[in-house]
């Protein structure tokens, strides 16, 4: 599959940018509400008829204009510019733009908070029923 020989192949394109995705044909047929044979198809069109082509770049998360311009030097140049910027390894992000700790820290003030009202729950249960008990 190279789109080198045919840049305007749409159905190519939706089809590595499926695969890019980590989607399966099935994945894409099911979310279009067609056959995997007929994504199949599609993958093998040159042109795809517009409403189809927004339907796909919506499940694929990109825009009609990203699937058109798509080519795998396009991609290449991306990734390659990634793993030259210092703040990336391996594809990933290494210098937060949060401090991890704080997260924490209000994680474990959210969790104390809601220990406290289920707390207040279960004392307000017990007064409750101590009341009950006491009109007998």
């Amino acid at each position: 599959m190279n789109t080198a020989t045919k840049p305007n192949h749409i159905g190519r394109k939706i089809s590595r940018i499926r695969e890019l995705r980590g989607m399966k044909q099935e994945a894409l047929a099911l979310e279009l509400g067609i056959s995997q044979q007929s994504v199949s198809l599609l993958e093998q069109s040159e042109t795809v008829e517009d409403e189809k082509l927004e339907k796909v770049a919506k499940i694929l998360g990109v825009t009609t204009e990203a699937i058109k311009n798509f080519s795998d030097e396009s991609v290449l140049n991306i990734i390659s510019n990634s793993f030259h910027d210092n703040s990336v390894l391996n594809g990933v992000l290494y210098n937060p733009t949060f401090n991890p700790i704080d997260k924490i820290l209000e994680q474990a003030d959210k969790i104390e908070e809601l220990y406290k009202k289920l707390l207040q729950a279960e004392k307000d249960k017990v007064a409750y029923l101590e009341k009950l008990l006491d009109k007998k």
